[in-house]
């Protein structure tokens, strides 16, 4: 049974483009995942210039991740996306490309996208922070 997740978004606060202000979990575990960068099993930079690229790297991962704990893209609670660049344009494409994939569940909670100035690995364009609820038995 996934824990009881309630989402909302205050009245008092601004609309949202698809995420929550607020996500509460009722009760049970959560998993913290390291930063999903886009780096393969081999541990090669995939799409080296690419932010669509490494965003589709970045998604296989995090999804990997989620399922190795027995949770799933419904299952985040909180959403942290750093992409390196200080371009809006640059943001919004990431944001639109995360959610029109397999991962889009994930953003509906609280989620912050940020662009920033440097990543972790010489190349790196994008980075996902993801928080989840553990269904039991995961």
């Amino acid at each position: 049974m996934t824990p009881r997740l309630t989402r909302l978004n205050p009245d008092a606060l601004h609309a949202t483009p698809g995420y929550h202000h607020v996500t509460v979990v009722e009760a049970g575990r959560t998993a913290h995942l390291a930063g999903q960068c886009p780096i393969d099993h081999e541990g090669d930079l995939v799409g080296p210039g690419s932010l669509d690229a490494q965003t589709g790297q970045v998604v296989a991962n995090a999804l990997t991740a989620l399922a190795a704990v027995g949770a799933g893209p419904h299952d985040v609670v909180r959403a942290v996306i750093y992409v390196r660049s200080d371009e809006r344009a640059d943001l919004s494409a990431t944001w639109a490309r995360l959610m029109d994939s397999a991962l889009a569940p994930a953003f509906t909670g609280a989620a912050t996208l940020l662009g920033v100035a440097q990543l972790g690995f010489a190349g790196q364009l994008v980075e996902i922070d993801l928080t989840a609820a553990v269904p039991d038995g995961g």
